[in-house]
């Protein structure tokens, strides 16, 4: 329960290009798909192949929302 905040912000932008930069320092860019109770996958339609990235949302310290993907 304590990520379900997390949980809906991703629900409300599903579809929507975001970049999550996580604690570790890694940043990752993607629009928003799947969104389970532990973490989002974010894809890029735009490129071969359509790269997808599992961010965990205990890993994430902010997402930034409406960036382009590229």
């Amino acid at each position: 329960m304590e990520r379900q905040h997390t949980e809906n912000l991703f629900r409300r932008y599903k579809g929507k290009a975001v970049t999550v930069r996580t604690l570790s320092g890694g940043v990752y860019k993607g629009q928003v798909g799947e969104i389970t109770n532990d973490y989002v996958l974010l894809t890029d339609p735009q490129t071969p192949n359509e790269p997808q990235t599992f961010v965990l949302y205990a890993a994430i310290e902010c997402i930034i929302v409406g960036e382009s993907v590229s």
